[in-house]
């Protein structure tokens, strides 16, 4: 592992393990907890794609920034930090818009951190074994999405309904994710700073323009699939809307993240030696098996036969994608390229919330998930006829 894997991503992989623990404790109560405040399902489906946007243009934001500065451990620390403060937030406020303030705090922490910790585990890695970096880290990460929520049901199998409390508790292991960060150190070679202007730095929304053509369609069909792609929390509400227990909800989210976690890695170690692409299509084809299923879904079994096939499917495309971008971009834009991605996908998984929400009110819950599992396969007869254009690393 040791050959592997450099000291920056072990370290980068157990700070996300930790904060996970955190976020994911709360995740799947969250929409159980907004229901019981009064927010309906429209209204969840709109507060989290909102946050996702917001978190998602200040990733491009803080990639530029991170790119000039040649800097990225102090995006990270600080990015993990605001995320820290969040949770004990939640634990005060019950009005809608101090629980929107507190959301939104959360998701901009992850902005500011994301495109600089994804170029960190990019500048640790090679192209032969940069899906391996990703789905290690991605797998690590999602270890703290198998015992947050376990945490949760052990507190509240006690004291059930005491989600301010479970929100203090949060806060000790995301403590512990923004400590490990003061362990992290840029390399020597990389730090040198760029006099660039405000206005610039804001020059992420031109770089799809400036990019290349390969980073062009590879990204258009990325966020094609992010619009087809509806927010986890409504698998999760799709569940409690067929009659089961919030313990049930919980078991089935631990479930989901205990087989994206067992996957990530050897998941990513095969799509660097079968190939990238190959992987992508893949994915997305088990993605739309999991949401057919999901809809016909009506008892436990094939709720969990589904959550089986939708826990591999980001194992086989997350760091899948950012391996193909990376591949893709020039090393002095690599912030800028990932910030710019993982950005404007936010901004349509926030499309996607509201289409999904809609959809979900208008025509049932079961519609929001054959719709998607239908555009999802349109994305893969995209991807396979453009696979050629994407296979040439620029390092």
């Amino acid at each position: 592992m040791k050959k592997i894997f450099s000291r920056t991503v072990i370290i980068l992989s157990f700070v996300s393990l930790f904060n996970d623990i955190s976020s994911e404790m709360l995740y799947p109560v969250l929409p159980i907890y907004l229901k019981s405040i009064g927010f309906s399902v429209l209204f969840i489906s709109i507060l989290e794609g909102f946050a996702e946007a917001l978190a998602g243009l200040s990733k491009g934001y803080f990639g530029k920034f991170s790119d000039s500065m040649q800097r990225r451990a102090p995006f990270v620390t600080f990015g993990y930090m605001l995320s820290a403060v969040s949770k004990p937030l939640l634990a005060f406020f019950s009005q809608t818009s101090l629980v929107f303030s507190a959301r939104t705090l959360d998701r901009l922490g992850k902005g500011v951190r994301t495109a600089a910790r994804d170029a960190m585990l990019s500048e640790n890695s090679t192209p032969e074994n940069r899906a391996s970096v990703f789905g290690f880290h991605r797998g690590m990460d999602t270890l703290g999405a198998v015992a947050g929520p376990l945490i949760a049901l052990a507190y509240l199998s006690y004291f059930p309904e005491d989600y301010q409390t479970l929100f203090l508790i949060a806060f000790i292991p995301a403590a512990a994710a923004v400590f490990l960060t003061f362990l992290l150190k840029d390399k020597q070679n990389d730090i040198h700073r760029n006099a660039v202007s405000l206005k610039e730095y804001f020059s992420f929304f031109t770089y799809w323009i400036r990019s290349g053509k390969s980073y062009r369609l590879l990204t258009a069909g990325l966020f094609g699939f992010a619009l087809v792609n509806s927010s986890d929390m409504l698998l999760l509400l799709m569940v409690k809307s067929l009659g089961y227990s919030d313990t049930d909800v919980i078991k089935v989210y631990v479930f989901y993240n205990l087989v994206l976690a067992l996957s990530a890695l050897p998941a990513g170690m095969l799509a660097d030696r079968l190939g990238h692409m190959k992987s992508l299509i893949a994915g997305i084809l088990v993605f739309s098996l999991s949401y057919l299923l999901i809809g016909f879904s009506s008892g436990l079994p094939m709720i969990y036969s589904a959550f089986v096939l939708y826990g591999l499917y980001p194992s086989l495309t997350d760091g899948v994608s950012k391996a193909l971008i990376s591949n893709i971009s020039p090393k002095e834009h690599l912030g800028e390229a990932l910030g710019f991605f993982t950005g404007m996908n936010s901004v349509f998984v926030l499309a996607a919330g509201l289409l999904a929400g809609i959809i979900w009110m208008g025509f049932g819950p079961a519609a929001v998930f054959f719709f998607s599992s239908a555009g999802a396969v349109a994305v893969i007869i995209y991807f396979i006829a453009m696979k050629s254009r994407f296979s040439q690393p620029s390092r």
